[in-house]
């Protein structure tokens, strides 16, 4: 929505916010509002897949795929619809969402409500099978359904239903409202896991399969990330998402806020979701591509998570309080930060924190 908008949404309850904001962007032309250029610094090229701008939107806004068209209009490089399961889900008990705005947070304890996988391949087929298509790139994010006990049944049967129509796939294994889920990222069930979905992917796709990125939570200590790195690099993983909502609540935070239980997200996310991110380009020397998430609402955010590793960036919070501009204005300024340290493209930004002289990456402590 237009930031002048905002203060009449902050007048409701988010949950319904949120689904006139869906309805509003299959409704109105967006394009006839924001009319988005790309420019060719910004662009970059990954897993074969070409992303206008490094600026898209994460998964939880659109969980159903039912306002893709207009949500690729206000912008974004690419989007990441879903988390999707493959039963129809409630979710958790309402209220579920709740706002704090003097710290620009949120916090959710949604538990994936969605319509299930049938509902989303319909809305799926009906976006791809407009033309033209808006430029960009589409990432499908999966889970698996609360009353799941053995989640490779899961995952593995969204990817033989989503996979050929996705430009990627993100697994999800780090959202903090689904009991268990989170235990997924131990080294063994993790490896278990993801050898499953790759012969799962062999097996379903033909060429160019689309890549397979895991996304993981904030609240790894340094161990869990290491196992993490080792067990992606050995199964080449193509990439990862970096990072989930986080079950800490800073001192800064309001009590009757930070009591509430659920994921925190927003800015006072951000340093820690950008350490992790530091962390894990440094102990994989920078050889697995990195989308960069949590707390940015500016340009410099953004930049700042480009220069500790990440190759792409995603926002949610910040559209929630900056408006369906911030998508311009974050391009816009991200090029100006580009072009005064004398990068000519995105490229030779990504983990300008850790480069040498010469240009390569190299092992600092994390």
């Amino acid at each position: 929505m237009h930031k002048k908008l905002l203060p009449l949404l902050f007048l409701i309850s988010p949950e319904t916010a949120h689904k006139l904001t869906l309805k509003a962007l299959r409704l109105v032309p967006v394009h006839w509002i924001i009319k988005p250029h790309h420019s060719q610094r910004l662009k970059i090229n990954l897993w074969e897949r070409s992303f206008p701008n490094p600026i898209g939107l994460a998964a939880g806004f659109d969980k159903n795929a039912e306002s893709l068209r207009g949500l690729f209009q206000l912008g974004f490089g690419f989007v990441e619809a879903g988390t999707v399961t493959i039963k129809p889900q409630t979710g958790n008990p309402t209220p579920r969402v709740f706002r704090c705005p003097e710290h620009k947070a949120i916090i959710n304890r949604m538990g994936f409500p969605n319509r299930g996988v049938a509902q989303f391949k319909h809305n799926l087929e009906k976006f791809l099978g407009q033309k033209p298509r808006p430029h960009g790139v589409l990432g499908i994010n999966i889970g698996m359904n609360k009353d799941q006990t053995d989640p490779a049944k899961d995952y593995t049967s969204l990817i033989r239903t989503l996979a050929p129509m996705a430009d990627y796939l993100t697994i999800n294994i780090s959202s903090p409202n689904t009991p268990g889920l989170r235990n997924l990222q131990d080294k063994e069930p993790l490896t278990e896991l993801l050898t499953a979905i790759l012969n799962e992917r062999k097996i379903s796709c033909g060429i160019n399969p689309p890549p397979i990125l895991v996304k993981l939570a904030p609240d790894l200590n340094d161990r869990q990330l290491k196992d993490i790195a080792n067990v992606l690099m050995a199964l080449k993983i193509d990439g990862v998402i970096l990072t989930n909502t986080t079950l800490d609540r800073p001192s800064a935070l309001p009590q009757n806020f930070a009591s509430e239980k659920g994921g925190l997200s927003g800015a006072p996310l951000a340093d820690k979701s950008t350490q992790i991110i530091r962390k894990f380009y440094i102990l994989t020397n920078g050889t697995i591509p990195i989308i960069g998430v949590g707390g940015i609402s500016t340009a410099q955010d953004a930049y700042t998570k480009i220069c500790a590793g990440a190759s792409l960036v995603q926002i949610y919070s910040g559209l929630v309080y900056e408006g369906a501009t911030i998508v311009k204005t974050i391009r816009q300024e991200l090029e100006s930060l580009l072009i005064a340290d004398g990068y000519a493209n995105l490229e030779q930004a990504i983990g300008s924190d850790h480069k040498t002289t010469n240009g390569e990456a190299h092992v600092k402590s994390a």
